[in-house]
């Protein structure tokens, strides 16, 4: 009986830095989205809260989809980062200037 050959650690350690990025990191970058679309849809307060956590799901499983499909896991990271510094740069503006009342 021929014996399996484990996967070599690199791919290993890609393995587990795409779920790293899908999961944990992929929950930040959507409650940061979420937070946004609730504070500027044109709808009441709790009707914007409500269409931003439905969206929500879309959107989690949408960067989920997106981080398997990457080429590269290098790729993966820098655009989550990058994703992630840049609409928390903007969450943050707009609850600095006021935004919804």
């Amino acid at each position: 009986m021929a014996s399996r050959a484990s996967p070599a650690p690199r791919y290993r350690l890609a393995v587990a830095s795409r779920v790293l990025a899908a999961v944990p990191l992929n929950y930040v970058l959507t409650s940061i989205v979420t937070a946004l679309l609730a504070r500027h849809l044109p709808l009441s307060r709790a009707e914007a809260s409500v269409a931003a956590t439905l969206t929500a799901f879309l959107i989690f499983a949408l960067i989920a989809m997106a981080i398997c499909h990457a080429r590269s896991t290098a790729r993966v990271w820098v655009w989550m980062i990058g994703s992630t510094a840049l609409l928390g740069g903007l969450l943050a503006l707009s609850l600095q200037l006021g935004g919804r009342a």
